[in-house]
């Protein structure tokens, strides 16, 4: 009874979508081909090397395939304590990535896109330095897919607003 129910939901629901012109983000034309058009340019260090892994995943670049877009960024982290503990050590940190980036044309190097992706995130520290450094190395990690993500999202509405209805 309850998934019959459900079923009836879910099909109201998608007959009303469909009435008002509703249509997925990625279902646009232009959006899935043109993400996977765009490569990502690594900036210096750990984290660019990290976002630029990311965005490769998020964006399904095709290695090997001219891209139609360059996408070059610049990383800078803050770290701060957040969780003191009575010896007034830190035990818990935030770590604010800030991602400055643009997007453009492969073939005349004209700017189309830009943007600045914050990200935050925060982690334990350990009192044993391998773990602390582990503990850093993952909120890291964690920050660059979360900025991925959202420069990801960025990039399709974009693309989907320039793309033929």
């Amino acid at each position: 009874m309850k998934r019959t129910l459900a079923a009836a939901t879910i099909a109201l629901s998608a007959m009303a979508l469909s009435g008002c012109g509703f249509t997925p983000l990625y279902a646009r034309p232009g959006v899935e081909g043109g993400l996977s058009s765009i490569e990502a340019v690594a900036s210096e260090g750990r984290a660019g090397y990290l976002l630029r892994e990311a965005l490769d995943d998020a964006l399904a670049h095709h290695q090997g395939t001219q891209p139609a877009y360059r996408l070059t960024y610049w990383i800078s982290e803050r770290r701060f304590p957040r969780g003191v503990r009575l010896d007034n050590v830190a035990n818990r940190y935030e770590l604010q990535m800030t991602v400055t980036w643009r997007l453009v044309d492969a073939k005349t190097a004209a700017e189309v896109h830009k943007g600045v992706t914050p990200v935050s995130v925060t982690y334990d520290s350990a009192d044993q330095p391998y773990a602390a450094i582990a503990a850093q190395e993952d909120g890291q990690q964690r920050a660059a897919t979360e900025a991925a993500r959202r420069i990801q999202l960025d990039l399709a509405a974009w693309l989907a607003g320039k793309a033929p209805a």
